[in-house]
């Protein structure tokens, strides 16, 4: 994993390396409530954070503003097979959760494919929804205090902790602050940190009874319905999800629809004759790692640091494990053990180094008659097999 230090200038001196002593999570009968580690949002990050630091003995709250964590997401929910050999959480997901995808079928412009696989590589599909729900029970089974329906509106920095009021509940003293909350941080801008600016805008629709081959992930090329990305489709937990997302340019999100998509691939692909039972949409950063994530006590993870593959848009694997780092680094920092992890933990967030350059070439050199004419030749499939499977691909030189 590439990391590089000029991309994290916290914006103010490094804390002393003798932390505080860890606070009470008892309320002092006044409208407080003492705890060691505040997380906003109870996203993959925020819970592999909160989690993390509850095992390891912080108390631990979780403030969410959605009522349910698994409701409105932005997420196709692939979690990679990094992640599941990465995040010992992953091994507790119950089995009706996920669905194993053996492989990539990646399509052209012109539609022709090439069928991409790593040995003894596969993806999950998910029911996010209901794994984000479950991650909210297993992290309350750990001793979180999660909070769901609260919305975060400001901290203050106070005697060395952070006071967080809140409207409709006590005010929150919490001796690390930790924003998981999103592509829209509320925490990154009530803490002046960097806020995300680049973005893809994407829709999903879920289908029962569509029909495609099965055990692949099919990823459709074509700049004039995708520019900057990818249509999708896949059978996921139940349902099956197809969908498309694009570059955003003038906030422009309004524009992008996805029947020109399934007119396009209803030779390969095709929902049926129902309505989608299901539709999300959103906005997915793909600008890399911001450049201010973290203060002092205070840091970023997750789609708030800017944390998603700028070529993929693949969040979840970096979220859990950063997250659950997090979570462990401030866990070591509370007990005095290291200094703020403001000041070294967010110097190991990922620097996307390759990915960036991908990115920017995707952006300006995106052309659907090369990808017709070199799909399937071997440097294109090796290109291919780089982004999806990592240094995994079989066509991957060795060493």
């Amino acid at each position: 994993m590439h990391t590089s230090p000029t991309f994290f200038s916290p914006l103010l001196p490094s804390a002393s390396s003798a932390a505080p002593a860890p606070a009470s999570a008892a309320g002092n009968g006044m409208g407080h409530l003492k705890v060691d580690l505040l997380v906003v949002g109870a996203s993959f990050a925020g819970l592999a954070c909160a989690r993390a630091a509850a095992l390891a003995g912080l108390s631990v709250m979780v403030l969410e503003k959605k009522t349910a964590a698994g409701a409105k997401l932005h997420t196709t929910g692939i979690i990679v097979k990094d992640a599941v050999d990465s995040v010992p959480w992953l091994a507790e997901v119950p089995p009706a959760l996920v669905r194993r995808i053996e492989g990539v079928r990646l399509y052209a412009p012109d539609m022709h494919h090439v069928d991409l696989h790593a040995p003894g590589y596969w993806f999950w599909a998910t029911d996010a929804p209901a794994l984000l729900d479950w991650m909210v029970d297993s992290t309350r089974a750990c001793g979180v205090d999660v909070r769901l329906g609260m919305l975060f509106e400001q901290a203050l920095w106070l005697d060395g902790r952070w006071e967080v009021p809140l409207t409709h509940g006590p005010c929150i003293t919490a001796t690390y602050l930790v924003g998981a909350d999103g592509p829209h941080s509320r925490v990154a801008k009530a803490l002046g940190l960097s806020r995300n600016t680049r973005f893809l805008y994407g829709v999903e629709h879920e289908y029962q009874g569509a029909r495609m081959a099965p055990d692949l992930l099919h990823c459709f090329i074509d700049r004039k319905l995708a520019p900057g990305y990818i249509g999708w489709a896949l059978e996921g937990v139940g349902v099956s999800q197809i969908g498309l997302a694009r570059r955003m340019v003038h906030d422009d999100a309004g524009a992008l629809r996805l029947e020109p998509l399934l007119r396009k691939i209803a030779p390969v692909v095709t929902p049926g004759d129902a309505p989608p039972v299901a539709v999300r949409a959103g906005m997915i950063p793909c600008g890399g790692v911001l450049p201010v994530v973290a203060r002092e006590g205070a840091l970023l993870v997750g789609d708030a640091a800017g944390m998603v593959s700028p070529v993929t848009a693949g969040g979840i694997h970096t979220a859990l494990l950063h997250g659950q780092g997090a979570g462990e680094a401030v866990a070591r920092f509370v007990r005095g053990e290291v200094g703020d992890p403001a000041t070294w933990f967010v110097r190991g967030y990922p620097g996307f180094r390759l990915k960036r350059t991908l990115r920017w070439a995707f952006d300006h050199f995106q052309n659907d008659w090369m990808f017709n004419r070199l799909l399937g030749t071997p440097p294109m499939r090796r290109m291919a097999e780089l982004v999806y499977f990592h240094r995994k691909g079989r066509s991957l030189p060795r060493g």
